[in-house]
Parts: structure tokens; sequence; C-alpha cells
């Protein structure tokens, strides 16, 4: 390989170099056909491969997010998981998909919390290394992100990390070295400063990753995140998007005066190229990628997504009988959270919610009892017809003036227009539709978008305004911009002609034009109280009410961090009303990070859904029904009360710099030592049977376990190992995670459990490199941070 490439790179003059080291689109790696080198789209992936373009024609897989797929401690998951996203890739025509997110879970306020896996470093590494191996070994890149320190969205373009070595070494650096151990052909650094200085140019890319851990693949940048022309001669090997902005003609001149040495270029080039033959985009076909059909990869995102259901609390309620009455309550029993916000979001071809996914199991009653609409909900397809078509959905039209450039059949009512070229040809976009009232009542009929925006209700003008967005991150304006409506009373069956003209914006360097459009509804409804009290009273008639909560799009998305911790309008209120009616409540919380349950302890059972993708309802039903065990365990700790948490500021000083004072200890990690109990501890969870574990041995570093199913059906358990060290001479977590494992055993059987502890769970680091503590550590396994019933003393 290494001759191919300077045989290759000796044929490229300067120009050709910087055209390899720059986008030429949005999402796409240049190419150069003079050597075979194809273009290289590339997509976002933490959650699912969207491509290179947000269109609901395309639509793609929606996986469980980070947190759920975290919350299975199976890596074995993973790899069936990393099959499918390779399939998409290949679907796509994509070459690298930008995932896993590996920053860690330092606040519970973190707003991209949820796409992230954990906020111990070692579940999140050898979740991490599962997802490059599966991924990478059906010749799709994986790209391990944000390197490094990227853990909140306050600021997060300008922010400074200040952390010691120490820290960064053992905790936030970790999951990239296993990473890169896995193989990774691509890393991308993120947009943060760490000590000072913005990742792509930071010291850090050098050493340790380009040094002693070897990593031979693209760093690649966050989007926009190259901050200089000088900067190229530093450690960031592709700036993306395309076209370049201060590389391309301006790193030619930089160049040329000397003041970037051409090596440095010629260092980029061979990595690129390097990654073009992994990924077969010279001279070659890609590797073939698995082959998935709709119902193949349906029934593993509804396993995955009931594997990473995390059961904190259980009287006994669960699972449900058969028979069971229930009434399905909660805001998000209809309209659920599938997956986080930013760019994480994919779009998928069809979803399941909850109410979908009981009805087809059990008898429901269901009325949502707290509505959290205030926004308008994007127009189901059901409701609106294609003036131009005839067929449901939306027509999208491109206009210069009086002329239509293009016209589309779309079939959303949420459209995001990113990079659009056809947009950069007009002067405004339109969308029309006829919409079709399926109920009588007042109907909110509006708009969601930026700029010059005028909405038409059967040929007269019922709102003409130029929308502004206040917020800070484009990504809220994009993905959230703000909305506009009216009230329309309709009588049922009555239709309304339908025309949202939008001018169009104008283009951002580098990017094009990005423009997010929604044309959204909310459906006639009681007022707030006859609905919570229906809700009640529902609960009242039931032999069991299931009340499913959660957060919004506003709460957690990338762009912005959390204000709070706790549950958005009057759900808090319904739960607590729910269960003083009926005992054999039951909670589940669709929410990607910790919120704060008071209620708690007052009803039958908690379940933890995360954000659990399109497959939601029916893993949901699979999981209550007892059809599959609840088989999560926490991957991060879940605080009763905001005021308990050790580790909470995400916001930098004035002088724009975050300082990880913690060090160490974050997580779990705080809680021990500030000695404060959570509402649930890491890795915490139950299932359907009970266990009883015995006979801890230790050889060497590898230890086992005897675990016996003492229930009445199979389940899973994880054996978790944590390591301890009494009056050592060096500062240290109370306990921490050195390995885990995962086994499956029957009814009254037990499996003999080995565990293998890696020399890193014993190593610190310091101003020379890692070490050993000389002497004994204490070795604690269970089922829980806490929940450690067996010792043993190790070397």
């Amino acid at each position: 390989m290494d001759d191919r490439i300077e045989e290759l790179l000796a044929k490229l003059d300067l120009p050709g170099k910087l055209r390899l080291i720059s986008g030429s689109g949005m999402f796409r790696m240049a190419g150069d056909p003079a050597l075979g080198l194809a273009e290289m789209p590339v997509s976002d992936g933490p959650s699912g491969v969207r491509g290179e373009h947000w269109d609901e024609r395309d639509p793609s897989v929606s996986l469980p997010s980070g947190t759920a797929v975290a919350a299975s401690w199976d890596p074995e998951l993973l790899a069936e998981i990393g099959a499918l996203i390779a399939h998409e890739a290949r679907r796509k025509g994509v070459y690298a998909v930008l995932g896993p997110t590996i920053n860690l879970h330092r606040s519970p306020l973190g707003g991209r919390h949820f796409e992230c896996f954990s906020e111990d470093p070692v579940l999140t590494a050898e979740m991490s290394a599962a997802y490059v191996t599966s991924v990478q070994a059906h010749g799709v890149s994986a790209c391990p992100k944000h390197y490094v320190a990227n853990d909140s969205e306050t600021d997060r373009f300008t922010v400074d990390i200040q952390a010691d070595d120490r820290t960064l070494r053992e905790l936030y650096l970790y999951p990239f070295e296993r990473s890169v151990q896995a193989g990774a052909w691509m890393v991308m650094d993120a947009y943060n400063s760490v000590h000072g200085v913005t990742m792509t140019e930071n010291r850090l890319l050098d050493e340790p990753l380009k040094g002693s851990w070897g990593f031979d693949g693209v760093v690649v940048s966050d989007w926009t995140a190259v901050r200089s022309t000088a900067g190229a001669a530093k450690g960031t090997d592709l700036a993306m998007p395309g076209p370049p902005m201060l590389w391309g003609a301006p790193l030619e001149e930089a160049v040329r005066k000397g003041e970037v040495p051409e090596s440095a270029i010629d260092e980029k080039v061979r990595r690129i190229l390097r990654f073009a033959i992994r990924v077969g985009a010279l001279d070659g076909e890609p590797t073939p990628a698995p082959e998935f059909s709709d119902a193949q990869a349906q029934e593993l995102v509804r396993r995955a997504a009931a594997a990473g259901m995390v059961l904190v609390r259980n009287d006994g309620v669960l699972p449900l009988a058969p028979r069971t009455e229930i009434a399905l309550l909660g805001p998000h029993a209809a309209l659920p959270r599938f997956m986080g916000g930013g760019s994480a979001t994919v779009i998928p071809a069809h979803t399941t919610t909850p109410l979908e996914g009981l009805e087809a199991v059990l008898s429901v009653t269901h009325t949502p009892g707290v509505r959290l609409a205030e926004k308008l909900v994007p127009v189901p397809l059901e409701l609106v017809t294609d003036p131009e078509t005839g067929t449901p959905g939306l027509s999208l039209r491109y206009l210069d003036g009086d002329t239509v450039l293009d016209t589309q059949h779309r079939t959303a009512g949420n459209l995001m227009l990113f990079g659009d070229k056809k947009a950069a040809e007009a002067g405004a976009i339109e969308i029309r539709a006829r919409l079709r009232a399926d109920v009588a009542g007042d109907w909110q009929i509006g708009v969601g978008t930026l700029g010059e925006a005028r909405l038409e209700l059967d040929g007269e003008t019922a709102i003409s305004e130029t929308i502004t967005f206040e917020g800070t991150d484009p990504v809220g304006a994009i993905l959230y911009p703000p909305q506009r409506s009216v009230t329309r009373a309709l009588a049922d069956g009555q239709e309304v002609e339908v025309r949202v003209t939008v001018a169009t914006p104008p283009a951002i360097p580098g990017l094009g034009v990005v423009l997010g459009l929604t044309f959204g509804v909310t459906r006639p409804q009681r007022s707030e109280e006859e609905e919570f009290a229906a809700a009640v009273d529902a609960a009242r008639k039931a032999d069991a009410a299931v009340v499913v909560v959660g957060t919004t799009e506003q709460i957690e998305s990338e762009g912005f961090d959390r204000t709070d911790l706790r549950l958005p309008g009057r759900q808090d209120e319904l739960v607590a009303a729910v269960a003083a009616v009926n005992p054999r409540t039951i909670v589940v919380v669709n929410s990607g990070a910790p919120v704060e349950l008071p209620w708690r302890d007052d009803v039958a059972a908690v379940l933890l859904s995360w954000f659990p993708g399109q497959e939601f309802g029916a893993a949901l039903a699979d999981v209550l029904t007892g059809a599959a065990e609840p088989g999560g365990r926490l991957p991060t700790t879940w605080p009763a009360r905001i005021d308990d948490v050790p580790v909470l500021n995400t916001t930098p000083d004035n002088a724009g710099a975050l300082r990880y004072t913690e060090g160490i200890h974050v997580g779990y990690r705080a809680w021990l030592k500030n000695e404060v109990a959570p509402a649930y501890p890491f890795g915490h969870g139950l299932g359907y049977t009970t266990w009883e574990l015995s006979d801890l041995s230790v050889t060497g570093r590898t230890a086992t376990v005897t675990v016996t199913n003492t229930g009445d059906r199979a389940g899973r358990q994880v054996l978790q190992a944590y390591l301890s060290r009494e009056d050592s001479e060096v500062e240290r977590p109370v306990r921490w995670l050195a390995g885990f494992r995962g086994v499956t055993v029957e009814p009254g059987a037990s499996e003999t459990v080995t565990l293998e502890l890696p020399a890193r769970a014993f190593e610190h680091w310091t101003e020379t490199g890692w070490a050993v503590e000389p002497g004994a550590f204490t070795l604690h396994v269970g089922t829980s941070v806490t929940e450690l019933p067996l010792t043993a003393d190790i070397a």
C-alpha cells in the first residue's frame, strides 16, 4: 500500500494535493479521475446513516440513541448493529459514517448526552471499539468523534477546556485510544479548544493520536472547525465541508511563500489515499455490505431497543398479563421521541409509537392527559394532498419571480433544505397542499421557518412576517426554527388550500443555502383541565396505567445544553395524579438523558426507554408484556435531584474556559467521592428473573464467577468488575470499572463467567507515562457500582 501511495502522490501537483485535503461538497470528499480516485460521500451516523441529504424520499433506518445502545452493555449486539450501519452506508453510496460519538457524560445537563455512550471511559471505549470493528469489517469507515473533551454544547465553537493530563489520558482520551486500537480509519476533531489551542491545530493530534497510538488514518475536522490557513501544518488532514475557504487557494499561496511546508500537505494526502484504498474508492469496488431486508432491519432495531431499556423499579406489576386492560397516557404515548435532535437526526420510512405497539397486544384506552405541543406538529401525510399529483403529500416549488424552476413531490411536513443547490438558484421556495380536517373544531395551521414568510389559506393571506431566530447556535435555527400559526374552525372533512412561501435565505459560506421549513398543524383538542381529568378517569377504570413521559427537541439536542433536569409541562403532576388512583401505574421515561422523577417511589414500575429508534412501540410492547427482557443497565448515574449532582457545570467562565476541576472524579466516581446516593446508581437495572452470584476466584488478571438464575424464566445479567485501592499513594476514585460481561442463563441453571481485566485498569498516568502502583488491588464483582457482593484481592 505504501508504494502505491507514493506512486500516486508523485503524480499530483500542489493544486491537486490541495483539492484532496478539503471537501468537494457538504458531505463529500474530493476525488481525482486521473488517479482513479472516486469522490467519497460521508454521512452523519451516530443513530443511523442519513446520507448526503435530509430527504424523506430516501429514508434511513432509525437506530436507538447512544445511551440506549450503551445501556445494553453488549458489544456483541453492536457487532450486529454495525453490519446494519454498513448496509445502510453502501445503500446510500457512503464511504464513511461519522460516528460513534464517544465523548463522556461529564454533566447530565450536556445537550448531546443522548448521542454519547456513557459517563464511564471503559464502557464507552468497549462499545466504541465494537462499533468501529463491526462497521469497518464491511469496508465502510467509522469515524469516532469528537476528539477531544467536547462534552457539552454551551459556546461549543469557542469554549476552552482546561483539564490536566491525567484526566485527559485516563478518561477523555481513553475511548479514542481503544477506537484506534480497534483500527479506526478516520477520527473527527472537535470545535472546542484544549488549553487554549483549538482542537483542529492541537498538539494532542500529534501526541498521542498520531504518535504513540500510531493512528494512520484521516483526521477530519468537524464541519467548519478549521480556523486558520496556517493550521494546515498541524494535525487535521481533511477540512470539511467544501469548497474550501481557509485552505484551497489561500493555502496554496501559504505553501508557495514557505509559510506552510509542502511536506505537511504530502502527509495529509498520504493519509487520504490510504483511506481511499481501505474503503474501495481507488481503482476498485467497495467491499459488498451485508444484505438486510426491511423486515430484518426492523427486527434488529426492535431487539436492540428492548435490550437497552432499563427497568429501574418493579414491584411485580411487570410483565403485564395478556388480558390486562391498560390506560395509556402521557404526551409521548402517541407522539414519542424516537431520536435526539441535531446531526444525529435521520428520517425513517416508518415508526411505531407506544400507542401502536401496545394496541397490537393489549386492550388500550388512550388519552394524553398532558400536551407539550405548544409547537405545531409537521402535518401528517394522510391529511394532505399534493395539488400537482393528486396523491398524499405536498408540492415543493422553487421560484424565480413567477418562473417555476423546479417542482418536487414531497411526503413530509418538515423539510430540511441543507446545501440545496436548487434553492441557491431560486428567489423563493413554496409549499402547496390541500389540507383535509379529520375532526371538527379549531385547527392551528402554520409555518416554521426563518426569513420572509407568507401563509395563505384558500387564497387569502393569513400570515405575512419576517421571522427571526433568537437563539445563538445555527443548528437550532435550522432544525427548530420559530413557528407562526393561525386558528381556523373546520368541519369534519372540510378541505383548505394551503400555500406557504419563504424567501430564499443567503447562502452560508462553505455550506450553501440551508433552510428548515415546516408546514404544521395542531388538531382540535380538549381544554387543558378537561384533558387532564380524562386521563385520571381512564387510569381509575383500568387494570393498569402506563404513562409515557419525556423531553422535547427544545430540551435535548445538539446545539445547546439543558438548564434543569425537570420533565417539561405538567408531566410530574400527571404521574402523581394517576398513581393516586391506580396502584398499578407504570411510567415509561422517553428521554435520552437523566430527568428528575419525584414520584419514582409512588409508582409500581419505572422503565427508561431512552430514544429507542423507529421500533419504539413494538419494543416497548415486547418488554411490558414479557415477550422480551428489559435488558438494559444504566450507562450513566440517574440523580434524584439536580442539587445532588456533583459535576454539573457546562458554562464557560468569563475567560471562555470550562475547567474540569473535578479531575478524574466524573459520573459515579464523583457520586462515590461525595458520598451522595443517587436515585439509581451506575450499572443498575432489573429483569424478570432473580440471580445469585458466587465462587469468585482470581488467577493473574482473570476472574471467574458463578452466576445462577434462581428464577422461573431465562434472563440476561451483566457482571460488572470494579477495582479499588485502599491507602493508595495515588489519588484514585473510590471504585472504577475495570471490565464487564453479559451472560444469558436458563431458569435454575448456573454459568461460570470469565472476566479478563486489562492491564490498563491497574495503571495511572504520570508525568513520565503509564505506571502501576506496587501491591494489591481489591476486585469487586456484582451488578452495579453499589451492588458488589463478591470481593477478592488481585495483584
